[in-house]
């Protein structure tokens, strides 16, 4: 290992069998293979239940190498199923690899599942002093850290209550409280935050941050909630299917995790059922969508955005309006383009419809584009959408003089200048 690493993993595989090993007494495992050697339906088995053939599995991490540096803030993110939280029991060492091998230096204080590592019988207090001796801290170390701990976890009116009389909450408190303070060189945490409240996980956060930054602790968070991910961690990886895909920066892999990246820009029907079927009308279907005249959608500084759409109509249409919504990389909601009784047309008829957008403000990022058609029949009734489009990405870039005056965190639109009175 490197000086600095504390954690280094090589091709590192986890091997799950699938299906019901063992019935739970010989007399049922011998029933289930009786029928199976007369090709009866194993009466063990519960109605609906999956059967799996003998020896099939399924490969839950697929030969992970990575290496984590002292101090780092490193984000794990996928869809369900990739492989995160096996990662982190292997880390653990709940469960064993099945292929690979992994090193560390270091203590691990690991928060899997909430309470991860507590008696449920013993007291808040107790429990504190068991997790410190679990670390292999001594009485004296652990009874120097104690109030700090009850400060931080919120509890003290219960902190001598058995903690199987605890709400959820209460336990995540008292044991993000209890790894966050007892000497241990690696944090590891599975999306335990979600059970607390905003006010708790704001001050969680700050806090995982403070120890990586001021005590140079090292920090593997897993969540599903890309504010915390993209507030706390300095990396981030992103695994799917067992296999990690991708490893840097926290923008560009939200972005991947959000298929962001791997969408390619080009012109296609727009034809999305799922879409139409949540409106109460389709008088027009869009056919055509590109940016004219253009084959990148990259558009630097001050550039206009020329948009063209081409539609049919399925009924005769009057007054029709559109509007053109923007959203961020992350999905976020960022403007909107209205154009309101534009186009009225004949039922069959085809038409195509220029526009030019102004996007000078939008920041450095790719942005994510969906075309709402509606209608008002009268100014007293509400708008009504005749057809909801996915839209065409495009990609914003600004001089490095601008960019250097605008960090991303500040936001995907630039306000105009503060005028001092």
């Amino acid at each position: 290992m490197k000086e600095n690493c504390v954690i280094q993993v090589e091709n590192l595989s986890k091997e799950y069998r699938l299906g019901i090993i063992g019935s739970g007494t010989l007399r049922r495992d011998l029933q289930s293979k009786y029928a199976k050697m007369r090709g009866r339906e194993d009466p063990n088995r519960r109605i609906g239940a999956v059967s799996y053939e003998k020896g099939e599995t399924f490969l839950a991490l697929n030969k992970m190498n990575i290496e984590i540096m002292r101090g780092e803030r490193v984000g794990i993110i996928g869809p369900n199923g990739a492989g995160k939280s096996t990662f982190l029991k292997l880390l653990a060492r709940i469960t064993s690899p099945s292929e690979g091998k992994f090193s560390f230096r270091g203590r691990i204080a690991s928060m899997l599942e909430v309470g991860t590592g507590f008696s449920a019988e013993l007291t808040g207090r107790e429990n504190i002093y068991l997790n410190g001796a679990i670390l292999g801290m001594t009485k004296a170390e652990i009874a120097a850290k104690e109030e700090d701990i009850i400060e931080f976890s919120e509890v003290r009116e219960f902190i001598d209550t058995p903690v199987k009389r605890y709400s959820s909450g209460m336990f995540v408190k008292l044991a993000f409280a209890v790894a966050a303070h007892l000497d241990a060189e690696i944090l590891i945490m599975d999306e335990v935050l979600a059970v607390g409240d905003m006010r708790f996980q704001r001050k969680c956060v700050k806090k995982m941050r403070e120890l990586a930054e001021e005590e140079n602790r090292t920090i593997l968070y897993v969540s599903h909630n890309m504010n915390t991910i993209q507030e706390l961690c300095s990396r981030c990886v992103v695994l799917e299917k067992g296999k990690k895909i991708y490893d840097g920066s926290v923008e560009e892999a939200i972005r991947y995790y959000l298929d962001g990246s791997r969408e390619e820009f080009y012109s296609y029907d727009y034809i999305d059922k799922k879409f139409r079927e949540q409106v109460r009308r389709n008088d027009v279907t869009l056919m055509n969508a590109k940016f004219n005249g253009r084959t990148s959608n990259l558009f630097i500084d001050d550039e206009k955005l020329p948009l063209e759409l081409t539609w049919k109509n399925n009924a005769d249409v009057n007054g029709l309006c559109l509007r053109i919504e923007v959203y961020d990389s992350y999905r976020y909601p960022v403007t909107s383009f209205i154009v309101e009784d534009f186009y009225s047309g004949k039922r069959g008829k085809v038409h195509s419809q220029r526009l030019e957008l102004d996007i000078s403000r939008l920041t450095r990022g790719r942005y994510y584009t969906r075309y709402v058609f509606y209608t008002r029949r009268s100014d007293s009734k509400a708008f009504e959408d005749v057809e909801i489009c996915a839209g065409l990405v495009f990609r914003k870039q600004m001089n490095d003089a601008t960019s250097r005056r605008w960090n991303s965190s500040w936001g995907s639109v630039m306000a105009g200048k503060a005028e001092l009175k």
